[in-house]
């Protein structure tokens, strides 16, 4: 994929190393000269606009009219936002990604021009509150302006489905395994495969569904 990453702080610097690394094609752009700089001497690969992610002219010298991804991670809100609405409304960027700050401003990120609102604040503190709660289920990410949820559902030995075959299980509306992690091993679910206690199963859910899901891989909560 090719990707524009606007910042260059430290989660734009090593998000662009370890997407080159993964064999990306990624373009940085940021306003400080010396952090674009910087970053040019110390990541190979990696192509770096000195300007600013909001202005068209940059963002269509960054190539934008190629990119599949455009992720906004500065440490201000604002311009997250507008160079986001910058990308789908001029460029129609197919996928945006914006760091969010403030929590506060997470609602506004969701109903405009983001697809994926990343707050760091709110992920910490779901994990601490489910652990705190369900030491068996963590919601690990949302898609699609929270619509679609990924989740890690740790199996009980009470669990409705330990001891199924995967064919077995009635899954709700919308909801697709997508693997199960067992031990040191990760299985690809299929119908012959048997859900065992302690398998940590990774499952896409449309969030209506989410707490159904739950219930019938947990149980009784």
């Amino acid at each position: 994929m090719f990707i524009i990453v606007m910042g260059g702080g430290q989660l734009g610097y090593y998000l662009s190393r370890e997407l080159i690394a993964d064999d990306h094609t990624v373009t940085l752009i940021d306003k400080d000269k010396a952090v674009c700089d910087r970053v040019a001497r110390e990541v190979d690969k990696l192509m770096v606009i000195c300007g600013d992610g909001c202005d068209p002219v940059t963002l269509e010298s960054a190539g934008i009219k190629r990119a599949n991804v455009f992720a906004a991670l500065t440490g201000v809100d604002e311009e997250n936002l507008v160079a986001c609405q910058v990308a789908k409304d001029l460029f129609g960027i197919e996928r945006t990604i914006a760091k969010v700050n403030d929590p506060r401003n997470e609602n506004i990120f969701g109903k405009v021009k983001v697809d994926t609102p990343i707050n760091s604040t709110s992920i910490l503190t779901k994990i601490i509150e489910e652990e705190a709660s369900f030491d068996d289920y963590m919601p690990l990410m949302a898609f699609k302006r929270g619509r679609i949820s990924l989740v890690r559902v740790d199996l009980p030995e009470e669990s409705p489905v330990v001891g199924k075959l995967v064919r077995e299980v009635t899954l709700p509306e919308d909801c697709v395994l997508v693997s199960i992690l067992r031990g040191e091993d990760v299985i690809l679910p299929k119908g012959d495969t048997r859900l065992e206690i302690g398998d940590d199963v990774i499952a896409l859910t449309n969030i209506e569904h989410e707490r159904e899901l739950l219930h019938l891989l947990v149980g009784e909560l």
